[in-house]
């Protein structure tokens, strides 16, 4: 596999990474048998996050006797000195290291977070003081948000961005990275796969393969998965004008309104499972009616109970309508039971 340096930090890594967040959804032992098939390929960059649940522990499992061969990047969710010296703290001990090569300030949403954390007290100040210890090389930082992305890009302050990019999300990336190669930054795209709402994977990462200087980590819950995506790193091609029509179809039914199954609405009062009520639309076309019928009744029986309190609109990173959303949904639900007679 091909390898290239982070813009300016000097850490070599492979040209596609390892995104933690699905590491949570698979037991251990296959989440120590994934990481090691992906080892086995060449991947170099393992990229989780405090807030991913166990997958820093089951990575730091999985690269144990390694960890001289992986950049490994991880990221705290906290916006005080104090809450991300912790969870720096907490982060070297599931991974059994004593540094990162890559800390992340993660989801910085709006601009009051930014000036938070960069404020005398913030997480920024641990992050900083971390590195002077030597318990972190680079500081780096994670965003949905491009204005806000841009401001941190501008402050100087950091070596590292991690934005959504994909061939549906393309503008705003174009100007995040753009600004970021400027200034000498390494880029790191993160929802590759649209959140895992866009199933062709050969489109995706060949469009990737003509970004420049952005390094895509898609997240990663099984090694036949692993193995698509390293065989089209493998057998290279540019994207053709069939590739493109795809592409631009793809645009044109998702729109600009769709779930990124981020996660970050949760957790719902009533305990809608909004990220999976959202994939409906998509599964509809995937799913044999009764299958898909049985799959998605208890969540539809719970989306029906949702309050429209907003908590879920006011957290979203991507300031979708979540509640006309899900109303939505509900309502092509009901249609779909109609029609398949499963009311």
């Amino acid at each position: 596999m091909r390898q290239a340096t982070l813009g300016d930090t000097g850490l070599t890594v492979s040209e596609f990474g390892f995104g933690g967040i699905p590491l949570t959804r698979v037991p251990e032992d296959e989440a120590v048998s994934i990481i090691h098939r992906a080892l086995e390929l060449g991947v170099s960059l393992f990229d989780t996050a405090r807030l991913y649940g166990d997958s820093e522990a089951k990575m730091g499992r999985g690269l144990q006797g390694r960890r001289g061969e992986v950049v490994l990047a991880s990221k705290t969710i906290s916006r005080t000195a104090e809450g991300a010296a912790q969870d720096l703290a907490t982060t070297l001990d599931n991974l059994g290291t004593d540094y990162l090569d890559l800390y992340q300030l993660h989801n910085l949403a709006k601009p009051e977070i930014l000036e938070q954390v960069m404020a005398p007290g913030g997480a920024y100040e641990a992050a900083a003081q971390a590195q002077a210890e030597g318990r972190v090389r680079h500081i780096g930082f994670s965003a949905h948000n491009p204005e806000v992305a841009l401001s941190a890009i501008n402050s100087g302050k950091f070596a590292t961005v991690q934005f959504a990019c994909n061939f549906v999300e393309d503008e705003a990336a174009g100007k995040v990275f753009a600004v970021a190669r400027e200034r000498g930054m390494g880029c790191i795209a993160m929802k590759p796969l649209g959140g895992g709402l866009l199933e062709r994977a050969d489109l995706c990462f060949r469009w990737l393969q003509g970004v420049d200087g952005v390094v895509p980590i898609p997240g990663i819950q099984s090694i036949a998965e692993l193995e698509e995506i390293a065989a089209l790193y493998a057998d290279r091609r540019p994207v053709s004008e069939a590739d493109r029509a795809a592409m631009e179809r793809i645009r044109q039914k998702l729109g600009s309104r769709f779930c990124h199954r981020c996660g970050y609405c949760l957790p719902c009062p009533n305990e809608i499972d909004i990220p999976i009520a959202m994939l409906f639309p998509s599964q509809v076309r995937r799913y044999p009616p009764q299958e898909l019928g049985r799959l998605s009744g208890r969540v539809m029986d719970k989306v029906a109970e949702c309050a429209q309190c907003g908590e879920c609109e006011a957290r979203c990173p991507y300031e979708l309508p979540i509640p006309e959303m899900l109303a939505d949904i509900l309502a092509q639900w009901r249609e779909f039971q109609a029609q398949h007679g499963l009311v």
